[in-house]
This record gives C-alpha cells, structure tokens and sequence, in this order.
C-alpha cells in the first residue's frame, strides 16, 4: 500500500506545491490571467487578472508520477492519456481565451469533436485491450463480486459511455467557478477511487492516488483568495480523469453518486437556460452553476466550497455502501 498509495500522493503534492510557486509567476509575467464576466458575481470582478491555466501544474505532476508506475500498473495507461488529453483541450480553449483574447476559447463544435476524439479512443481501448469490457455495475445489488452488471450491446455502449464523458466532464468543468470547489471536491473524489481501487486491486491506485496529492498540492495555492486557477485545462482534464477511472472499474453509474455535484452542477444551468426561454427571461435561480445562486442567496464563497466538499464527502461514504 505504501508503495501504490502513499508513495504517488506523496511525489505528487510535492511536485505540484514545488511547481506552483515557479509556474504562477511565469503566468503572471505572460499575462494568462482570468476573464471576469461583467454578469458574475460582483464579488468576482476583484479576481481578474489572477493567473489561469494553473490545470498544467497538476497535470504535469499526475503524469510525472504515472509514468514510474506506468510499467508495473499499465491499466494506468488509458486513465492517464484520458486526463492528458481532455487537459490539452482544456488547454488549447484557455491559451485561445486568455492569449489571443477571444473571450469564447474554442468554438462548441471545435470543443466537442475534441472530447469525441479523446472520448472514442478510450472506448476503443476500454473495450479490446482491458478487461473491464462492456459491463456497468449496478450500485447497491451486492458489489463488485455479486452485483449486478448491465451488459449493453456494443453499439448501445458506445453511446453510452460518450454521456459518460461528455456530462461528467462538462459538469467538472461547469462546478469550477469559486476558489478551490473543484480541487476541494475532486481530492475527495479521488481520495474514493483509490479506496476502492485497493479494494478490488485494479492497478489504478497509484494515478488516483497522484490525482488526490497533486491537487493537495495545488490547493495551498487555490484556496481562497486564490493566487491561481486551474482554467478548462484543468477543469477537463479532472473530468476526464474521474470518467476514465470509473470506467476501468466498471463503476459509471457510481458517478451519479460521488460525483452528484458536478451532476448537479450541469442540471442547474440546464434548468436556468430552459426556465429562461420559456419564460421570456425569467430566471429559476439567481445565477447558474448553483454554487454562483448560493453565492447571491449570501453565502461567503468559503462556505459554499466547505458545504459542497462535506456533501461530496457524504456521497463517497454512499458510493461506499453502494457496493
């Protein structure tokens, strides 16, 4: 376990907490720093300009990890290119955002046709080259050795598995809106699958493991008042790591559970969005993603990220007993 586990957190907070004071000033001095919409909270407009793209610092740290482990645990693979490659989409919106200042990044057809590519490629390799294969567990039916699997025909799967990775990562990506939620959310999340993954000796603990501890890492720095944020490079790239790992672990269904936030992250501004052209501009909440309405209804930003991180924490000790 210490070599699986604690070893990976460990190299990871360190690189990540050793990287962010050498990486933020870099962004500061090349002037990636964040937009604030005129419409957000008033509150927000006294973080413009503080640095963005901050994803790449725990990115680097989770694939540096992986790779001394990548040999020895190579179901670590598909996982790691999965977080890699929504991080260089994630990526590519920000640079066209922040550096060539089109405020909307990558056109919506340019951003999916790059989450169907990474998104695809996984599949392919999910379904020939692991044995994971097919099958979907039904949480709360007895677990991995007596549970239930649904077995969906591969056509059917495919479809499937691309709800999978395009909710959960727009909704990681859509739940990264206040100082440190989505790294507080997602260490916990992470924190989970690696629980699990011992559990079941998957070979995926020492890239979840790196997951938890490089975004510890990240936290010193992106807690509030954050000196530094993570962008769509890493808000993407989170979301391609949780769907990626629970996919290997044939746990897709489980992300309604441990993941109910970014869920409800995304259904919130579905609900916004629909209310409002229904209604000729009324709007249901204050402000969508949620956590923005929570904001508005007067909540201090520490308080929205401290409750949102206790739920999450609540709904892994859920997933818990859900298997």
């Amino acid at each position: 376990m210490k070599y699986t586990i604690v070893l990976p957190a460990i190299i990871a907070f360190v690189i990540s907490a050793l990287l962010c004071p050498v990486v933020i000033p870099f962004l500061q001095k090349l002037k990636f720093g964040q937009f604030i919409r005129d419409e957000g909270p008033k509150a927000h407009q006294k973080k413009s300009g503080t640095p963005t793209m901050g994803g790449v610092i725990f990115i680097v740290s989770v694939i540096v990890t992986s790779l001394f482990y990548m040999k020895d645990y190579p179901a670590i693979i598909p996982v790691a290119f999965s977080t890699l490659g929504f991080g260089i989409i994630g990526f590519m919106d920000d640079y066209i955002k922040v550096v060539k200042k089109r405020n909307l990044g990558l056109t919506p057809l340019q951003k999916m046709a790059g989450q169907f590519v990474i998104t695809g490629v996984f599949i392919y390799y999910l379904m020939n080259f692991t044995d994971a294969g097919t099958g979907i567990l039904i949480p709360f039916t007895g677990g991995f050795e007596n549970g239930l699997y649904i077995h969906l025909p591969w056509w059917l799967f495919i479809i499937f598995m691309f709800i999978v990775f395009l909710g959960t990562v727009n909704g990681t990506n859509f739940t990264d809106g206040l100082d440190g939620l989505l790294s507080s959310v997602t260490v916990l999340v992470a924190v989970f699958l690696t629980v699990v993954s011992m559990g079941i000796n998957s070979g995926l603990s020492p890239i979840t493991a790196a997951v938890a501890g490089s975004l510890l890492g990240f936290l010193l720095f992106n807690v509030y008042p954050a000196r530094v944020f993570m962008g769509d490079t890493g808000s993407l790239a989170l979301g391609g790591f949780v769907a990626a790992t629970a996919s290997m672990m044939n746990m897709q269904l489980f992300i309604i559970i441990f993941g109910l936030i970014y869920l409800v992250e995304v259904v919130s501004v579905m609900i916004q969005v629909t209310y409002f052209k229904k209604t000729g501009g009324k709007r249901f909440f204050k402000m969508a993603p949620i956590h923005h309405h929570f904001e508005l209804c007067g909540w201090p930003e520490t308080k929205v990220v401290a409750i949102f991180s206790i739920v999450t924490a609540i709904l892994c000790l859920i997933g818990f007993l859900a298997l």
